[in-house]
């Protein structure tokens, strides 16, 4: 069975850096790093407004890869709720799901899913999406608590919006499909986990123990990770996935 990895807002399979490697190596199953319409390898197309359409887009994305169903999905952010989408409209399609740092209507409020003291951070952002190196670094600073390798992230961030730049556009167009996005209140019918960090700066973790509560999910959390949890601690990730498939 295949797992396919969705990542967040403008980011793409190469943020991953080697998380799939590493997952393909755990659960010696394969793995696909699959961009969202807009970003990476499709950043010169418009992204949807809506999460539905960038359901859409991937099924048939898959579909021209020949890849068979059912997938294993993990995804955070809003990779997080394109994954729930696909798992709640085709459940066929999707036998497990792993959300990290998701939020959700209708189970969080607007100031849960993002945190208020970042608000004017984030509009700087977009008034100076231009200037590269400053957003790669606030990005950093918002979603890595691992600093460890701060330096290297941030040029291999550069490199990637170098190659494949994220229009502002296509930045507004994913916001507004993240922020209107709202999830059926019914859980997926495949089992779910779902992983968050105690210390995500940006969301906070309550969406995560609200979402999990609701639909009666596993839910772990990492004491502390930031936002981006698969670049701060892959080896606790792995651990807690491990025990979970088990």
């Amino acid at each position: 069975m295949t797992w396919v990895l969705l990542r967040g807002l403008t980011r793409e399979a190469r943020h991953w850096g080697g998380f799939a490697e590493q997952l393909a190596q755990q659960t010696c199953e394969e793995v696909i790093a699959i961009d969202l319409l807009g970003n990476g390898e499709f950043a010169s197309l418009p992204s949807p407004t809506s999460v539905s359409g960038m359901v859409d887009f991937l099924r048939s994305q898959l579909q021209v890869r020949q890849q068979a169903q059912p997938f294993k999905l993990l995804a955070m952010s809003l990779g997080g709720m394109v994954a729930t989408d696909w798992a709640q409209r085709y459940p066929h399609e999707v036998a497990r799901l792993v959300l990290i740092n998701t939020s959700l209507r209708p189970f969080s409020s607007a100031t849960q899913r993002l945190r208020p003291h970042n608000w004017p951070a984030l509009a700087l952002l977009a008034a100076r999406w231009r200037d590269a190196a400053q957003v790669e670094q606030a990005v950093h600073r918002l979603t890595c608590n691992n600093t460890g390798t701060r330096d290297a992230d941030i040029a291999a961030w550069l490199r990637i919006r170098q190659s494949a730049p994220v229009t502002a556009t296509n930045v507004a167009r994913q916001l507004w499909a993240a922020a209107s996005y709202a999830c059926a209140a019914k859980a997926p019918a495949c089992p779910t986990l779902v992983m968050s960090s105690a210390c995500d700066h940006l969301v906070d973790p309550a969406c995560s123990a609200r979402l999990a509560d609701a639909w009666k999910a596993g839910h772990v959390q990492h004491p502390w990770a930031g936002h981006d949890l698969p670049h701060d601690d892959s080896a606790w990730l792995f651990g807690q996935l491990k025990d979970w498939l088990a």
